[in-house]
């Protein structure tokens, strides 16, 4: 009798930058964990660093703790920043209008940026986390222009039709819509059943 093979498991890729938002790159930490049969490589922009603290009162290695590899953000010589390192997808959450500019620029300035680079060149699933409010006409056609080029432009803006009662509900239904939109399995997220 031959042992089955465990899977390998999939590689996500996380990037938090400078946008409000800390919350959302904790929690997709957090719930891609508790997912199993994910291997999250997590990247912080110094701004992110800054909004981790000031946000949520994290220190540096808690938030490193929920990552499997982490990565600086000037490591432009990392694994992430080849199109041979084989993942399913990345998500920035937040993603900064400085960080979203990039990308849809093709300005591979740091690790984030040239990750994001990688997957779209090599047509791998990108979802970017935009915060802010209102819109200029810059954000809006580098929104368009990362749409263009493959990208999923995700603001997380949160959904009222299953009543959340806290902040925390509200955070868990956008991060568990973002880790659909990476084809990974949530058994136990809840879903619209219609009226």
């Amino acid at each position: 009798m031959t042992e089955a093979v465990s899977p390998a498991p999939k590689r996500i890729v996380v990037a938090i930058s400078g946008a409000s938002g800390a919350v959302y790159g904790v929690r997709l930490l957090q719930l891609l964990r508790e997912l199993g049969g994910v291997k999250t490589h997590l990247v912080v922009s110094d701004a992110g660093w800054l909004n981790l603290q000031q946000e949520l009162d994290l220190p540096r290695e808690q938030v490193e703790a929920l990552a499997d590899v982490v990565y600086p953000v000037r490591n432009i010589g990392a694994a992430l920043a080849s199109g041979s390192f084989q993942c399913e997808g990345m998500v920035i959450a937040p993603c900064s209008m400085r960080t979203l500019a990039a990308v849809a620029h093709g300005l591979s300035d740091n690790l984030i940026t040239r990750a994001a680079d990688v997957m779209l060149k090599e047509r791998r699933r990108l979802v970017l986390m935009v915060r802010e409010t209102p819109l200029n006409l810059a954000h809006l056609r580098n929104m368009t222009s990362v749409t263009e080029m493959g990208g999923i432009v995700f603001p997380p803006v949160p959904a009222f039709y299953n009543k959340p009662q806290s902040i925390a509900e509200l955070v868990d239904h956008t991060v568990s819509r973002v880790i659909d939109l990476l084809g990974l399995p949530q058994p136990n997220s809840p879903r619209w059943s219609g009226l």
